[in-house]
């Protein structure tokens, strides 16, 4: 796969995940699971992209003694995903005419 579609799709998860609560990092990677594998390496560069793009914000919380980010979706980051959903029914009609209609 094109890494920067990838790394497109990635971003979308990511936000997908925190949509309809603020998450941090190690219970996005479990609810992401299930359909992406990712990894802290990889989650954390993402988490600190979208927030530079506005598309999360960050606030930190005391958890067991220790200081737990929470990240929080934006209006630019509910932007994203509405464009994502708009624009993947258009690739999904570019994949049925590549593949002939064949559904997998």
């Amino acid at each position: 796969m094109d890494i920067q579609l990838k790394r497109g799709l990635l971003d979308v998860c990511v936000l997908a995940a925190i949509r309809k609560e603020d998450s941090y990092g190690y219970q996005i990677i479990k609810d992401i699971k299930p359909w992406v594998n990712v990894s802290e390496s990889t989650l954390y560069p993402i988490l600190r992209r979208l927030e530079e793009a506005g598309q999360l914000t960050v606030r930190s919380l005391e958890h067991n003694g220790r200081l737990r980010k929470y990240y929080h979706i934006t209006a630019s980051g509910e932007a994203r995903l509405e464009a994502f959903e708009r624009e993947w029914k258009e690739m999904m009609g570019i994949y049925q005419f590549v593949t002939g209609g064949k559904k997998r």
